[in-house]
C-alpha cells in the first residue's frame, strides 16, 4: 500500500533538496576546505559528490555574489559517499577506476542536459 503524502510534506521535501549542502574536507595536515555538494552522482551500487570549493569566508545569503564561481577558478573535487557507524555521510577519495567511471557518467549527464 503506498502512503499519502500531504502537499505540505511534498513542498519541504523539495526545500529540503534545493538547500546547498556545505561540505568541509579536512586533508592529512588538518587544514579545512569548505565545498558546496553540487551534485550526486549514483556509479554502480555507489554514491558520488561532485564538491565545487567555495571561499571560507563564504556565507548563505545565496543573494551576495560569494557562491558565484568562474569556471577556470573553480575547486571541483569528486568524493565517493560512505557512512560511518552512525548513519553520517562521509566522503573519501574514490579509486582510480571510481574516479574515471565517474567522469564518464558526469559528462554524459550533461551532454544528455543539452
Amino acid at each position: 500500500m503506498e502512503k499519502d503524502i500531504k502537499n505540505e510534506e511534498l513542498e519541504a521535501m523539495a526545500e529540503e533538496e534545493m538547500q546547498e549542502s556545505i561540505v568541509v574536507l579536512t586533508d592529512d595536515e588538518g587544514n579545512e576546505s569548505y565545498f558546496i555538494e553540487e551534485m550526486v552522482i549514483p556509479v554502480g551500487d555507489k554514491n558520488f559528490a561532485i564538491l565545487v570549493g567555495i571561499s571560507e569566508d563564504c556565507c548563505e545569503d545565496e543573494e551576495c555574489h560569494c557562491h558565484d564561481h568562474e569556471e577556470e577558478d573553480e575547486n571541483v573535487v569528486i568524493a565517493r559517499i560512505d557512512f560511518d557507524e552512525d548513519g553520517e555521510p562521509v566522503y573519501v577519495a574514490p579509486t582510480d577506476e571510481e574516479f574515471e567511471a565517474v567522469k564518464v557518467a558526469y559528462e554524459k549527464f550533461w551532454e544528455e542536459e543539452e
